[in-house]
């Protein structure tokens, strides 16, 4: 359709017609899989039939034989999965381009008119339909089939017990995806931004199983460990070690913000070397930190904050998550990856509780000839020999993997994929989708058909215009929790101490305590909430939660209490970790395939967002805190509360959007 066939036509006309064409559309796609699903219950029933022949006759010959024809329907089946899941993709690209091409704001008429509508059959695209049923008579006939054919059990009477046959596995990973149902494991891999292939290749699989080495992807998990405790265990000490200088306790803002300042450019050189090797930009990573924790011990005895902030830069330089990521995304085997990436986020979040929970311990002071040991200079002892042994262990230990990422740098479709588009599955609305596909998400017709579909982004530049609104606002998201976050902790030992008179100890148990929250307040999100809600509920619910805490932490009038500091941080750290692991989950599911490899990919676009947030919020504390620390809660809380609400309108602009 063009706009000029539409301009005699009333907007109402042109809205009404084009509803029903796609209402049209989505019935002949939910009545075609459920034709199919019929299909494949005659071949399970027949199957049936000779399957009780067979235990009549007990011959068990045949068993093989007839395991293989219950898993060929398995296989149909995720043909099946794999047609709704490409017309799902071609209904919101459809929808997106309405919108685009005619100004108007149909998708979210639609999606609320339809998505909730007893009668509607969106939900049948978007919600399997009565694929339960097919995946329980498969799974019920292949586990008599098993090797333990004397058991008088079923299935039913041990339902703990889950049968384990690759094509069980692969209709509920295809379910899953296409119901974005989730698990714990699952949701907290997301954090790490980790796209994962829609179904893995044997070519694919074998080539990562070359590649994966146990040691090495251990050494990166230990390297971003380490990393994270690096950047937190200075937080308690970073007022009273910047006062020891001769500078203002807000200054601490500096101190720690530099370390990100040098991250948002580590994190581009990092990514593009990781093209070539992991090794090299491992053993630099190590090194630039090794040196800029030694600085910042030294700078006590050298009474210099150039240094202190010098030896910050270095650590911030030494910042190879990408690296980190680019491993687990390229090396470990799919099967493998979901709980790689679920580590890579474990060993961080331990990471940011172990940091102030160490600086807390110590609390000591020597000296050794003219070097100063105290609660200032220790982090940075204490992490130069961390850093030291685990350069001796990578030199030792690590094993390049063999780089082809020129010859095989992008995902191949599946065997499986092919078969979709050829045998059973035949999308009613594919071109619309492999259209867009092969180009950029907002990009027109002609553009389109001059951009291969996996080719990655090359340049900053052409991944920013791979980003759609929905994934801007979640980039908007990213940015604004990361900024309240990075408020609540840096200033945390500033505040505490101005108000409460806390000393060290107790800080560092505060942020310790706030760190340990991440990892049962994930597994509470992942297996439970975003299996009963949708993440676009949870995403907008705990915005409003960390608009709530932000409100909560100013100080009004009179004394400013312990209870509503600790209770209101609570509640902002808590929706905020919410949010990061929902946000990062709707992004994964709405960002281009197109940034899921190369330089310039999704991992780094969110790492980039995150650390501009960090470099703000300390900037923001520092500066404010010239005008004295009484104005440093109040002040600081401000650009939080507005990019707050400023997050909370985009997200419902784009709420529609996000399914």
């Amino acid at each position: 359709m063009e706009r000029t066939q539409v301009d005699g036509k009333d907007h109402q006309q042109v809205l009404k017609e084009f509803s029903r064409i796609l209402d049209e559309q989505i019935e002949k796609i939910v009545l075609f899989m459920l034709e199919q699903q019929g299909l494949l219950a005659i071949r399970l029933e027949k199957l049936g039939e000779v399957h009780g022949i067979l235990l009549e006759q007990r011959d068990i010959s045949r068993t093989y034989e007839l395991q293989e024809a219950y898993r060929a329907v398995g296989h149909d089946l995720v043909k099946l999965l794999k047609f709704v899941d490409l017309n799902a993709t071609g209904i919101r690209k459809i929808l997106k381009k309405f919108d685009k091409r005619f100004g108007y704001k149909f998708t979210n008429y639609y999606v609320s008119t339809r998505s909730n509508h007893p009668y509607s059959q969106l939900q049948g695209i978007f919600k399997h339909v009565a694929i339960g049923a097919v995946v329980g008579a498969l799974s019920r006939n292949l586990a008599l089939l098993q090797d333990h054919q004397g058991s008088q059990l079923s299935i039913y009477d041990q339902p703990s017990v889950i049968l384990k046959d690759p094509v069980i596995d692969l209709i509920n990973a295809s379910v899953d995806k296409l119901t974005h149902s989730t698990s714990f494991l699952h949701f907290l891999g997301q954090h790490a931004l980790i796209v994962q292939e829609d179904i893995p290749c044997a070519t694919d699989d074998h080539d990562d199983d070359q590649r994966y080495h146990f040691m090495s992807l251990l050494l990166n998990l230990a390297n971003t460990f380490l990393y994270m405790v690096n950047t937190y265990i200075v937080v308690p000490t970073a007022d009273d070690y910047s006062l020891s200088l001769g500078a203002a306790a807000t200054v601490c803002g500096v101190i720690i913000g530099s370390m990100a300042v040098a991250q948002v450019f580590s994190s581009v050189y990092f990514s593009a070397w990781s093209n070539k090797s992991y090794f090299k930009p491992l053993i630099f990573s190590s090194i630039m930190l090794l040196l800029g924790n030694l600085l910042y011990a030294l700078a006590y005895d050298l009474s210099s904050i150039a240094v202190l902030i010098i030896g910050r830069l270095l650590c911030g330089l030494g910042s190879a998550r990408a690296v980190n990521r680019r491993y687990i995304s390229d090396c470990v085997p799919l099967k493998l990856r979901m709980k790689a990436s679920a580590g890579f986020v474990s060993a961080s979040a331990l990471g940011m509780a172990c940091g102030p929970a160490l600086a807390g311990l110590l609390q000591i002071k020597f000296k050794i000839y003219y070097l100063t040991f105290n609660k200032n200079t220790l982090p940075g002892w204490v992490m130069a020999v961390a850093w030291l042994i685990y350069l001796i262990w990578l030199w030792i230990s690590f094993k390049e993997p063999v780089h082809d990422f020129e010859e095989n740098h992008f995902p191949q479709d599946s065997g499986v994929v092919e078969q979709s588009e050829h045998g059973i599955v035949q999308p009613l609305l594919i071109s619309e989708a492999k259209d867009d596909e092969e180009g950029e998400r907002d990009y027109d017709e002609s553009e389109e058909a001059s951009v291969k579909c996996h080719e990655p982004a090359s340049s900053i530049s052409s991944a920013y215009r791979l980003l759609t609104p929905s994934v801007k606002v979640q980039l908007l998201i990213y940015f604004m929790l990361k900024y309240a976050m990075e408020i609540l902790l840096a200033e945390s030992s500033v505040i505490t101490t101005f108000y409460f008179s806390w000393p060290t100890s107790s800080v560092a148990i505060f942020l310790a305590v706030l760190g340990l929250t991440v990892l049962p307040v994930n597994a509470i999100v992942g297996s439970y909430l975003t299996n009963i809600f949708e993440d676009r509920q949870i995403l907008l619910a705990s915005e409003i939660m960390l608009l709530v805490g932000v409100i909560l932490s100013f100080r009004v009038t009179g004394p400013y209490s312990v209870s509503q500091y600790i209770s209101s941080a609570l509640i902002t750290f808590v929706s905020a970790e919410v949010l990061e692991g929902v946000n990062l989950s709707l992004l994964s599911r709405v960002m281009s395939s197109r940034l899921a490899r190369g330089t310039f990919n999704g991992g780094l676009l969110s790492t980039e967002a995150g650390t501009m947030a960090r470099v703000v919020a300390d900037g923001t504390i520092t500066m404010v805190g010239y005008l004295g620390e009484e104005k440093l809660l109040n002040l600081t809380l401000l650009p939080s509360l507005f990019i707050c609400i400023a997050s909370i309108a985009a997200t419902l602009l784009t709420f529609n959007t996000l399914f």
